[in-house]
């Protein structure tokens, strides 16, 4: 959240104003009527004046959590202070978002949300945001609370499905095509919500005809940085808590803790574990059509 400035200015429509004094009087300020302004609001360590052209400041100690926490989803409706990277929608839609396509060992985690606008101003309230940029503690924190909160649904392919499924695609963008409208049609069935938002990873056909092959109508967007939308980054962090937890679930079952991403530290775990087990023991906890199996196996 930016604290650079000692006091945030804003412009409110003036059609908002009988709401914010009401809901300020309701919070505890004591309202005053200084010269130029609609009023003049102050509350322990901090103050808010709307003034008669519309500018709105807030300034003092309390400032940050007022914003972030009323004055965003309530009046402005957007989270450029806050959160300047996601974007603040409240039409009700649904969100989906994968995890554990770019990591050779564990799942492939595709997970989605249905939101309306009261349950998006608690995203909102929770501190959602893309899954990338936090630590797996908070993912999997952030997991449990999103999950007391909206209607989701998880598609967890373990590594052994996952090469099932890929052999029969042939495809990756195929198989998350189908991963992501099985999440969408779950999500369908469960809200009667046909508003959708994914993050693009392939042509905006292969989704759609995933759709069809399903038989869902529905209004569906693909975007590029998906995540910045506040539906779609819940949507993140419940796939990657899944993920994770996948990943330490096959960890102890091989009795080895297995790195994440694709890089060559990974390449070396897995030439542990195949020494250690047995190379049919990457049927069970790794993506198999990853250019690195050939070197793991020594068939480079």
């Amino acid at each position: 959240m930016s604290t650079s400035s000692p006091c945030f200015v804003t412009e409110i429509d003036l059609h908002l104003k009988d709401k914010l004094q009401e809901d300020l009087l309701d919070q505890g300020f004591q309202l005053t009527n200084p010269p130029y302004t609609i009023f003049s609001a102050k509350k322990n360590n901090i103050s808010c004046t709307l003034y008669t052209s519309g500018k709105l400041t807030v300034q003092g100690k309390g400032k940050d959590e007022f914003i972030r926490f009323y004055l965003e989803p309530e009046i402005l409706g957007n989270l450029n202070y806050s959160h300047p990277e996601v974007s603040l929608d409240l039409t009700a839609r649904i969100g989906i978002d994968e995890a554990g396509k770019g990591d050779y060992f564990g799942p492939l985690c595709i997970a989605g949300i249905q939101a309306n606008s009261e349950q998006i101003k608690e995203l909102l309230a929770l501190g959602v945001k893309d899954s990338k940029k936090m630590s797996d503690a908070l993912v999997k924190t952030l997991s449990y609370k999103i999950k007391q909160v909206v209607p989701y649904t998880i598609v967890r392919l373990t590594p052994k499905k996952y090469n099932e499924l890929y052999e029969s695609f042939h495809n990756l963008n195929r198989l998350l095509a189908w991963g992501h409208a099985t999440a969408i049609g779950d999500l369908v069935e469960k809200t009667g919500c046909r508003n959708a938002i994914i993050d693009q990873f392939a042509d905006e056909s292969v989704v759609i005809t995933a759709l069809k092959n399903k038989r869902l109508d529905i209004h569906l967007t693909q975007r590029h940085r998906g995540e910045e939308d506040i539906v779609v980054a819940a949507a993140s962090i419940l796939a990657r808590s899944a993920f994770l937890e996948g990943l330490e679930e096959l960890g102890t079952h091989v009795s080895m803790t297995l790195p994440k991403g694709a890089a060559a530290h990974v390449t070396q775990a897995a030439k542990n574990l195949v020494a250690k087990h047995g190379e049919e023991v990457l049927k069970v906890v790794a993506k198999l059509h990853f250019k690195m199996t050939h070197e793991i196996l020594g068939r480079a």
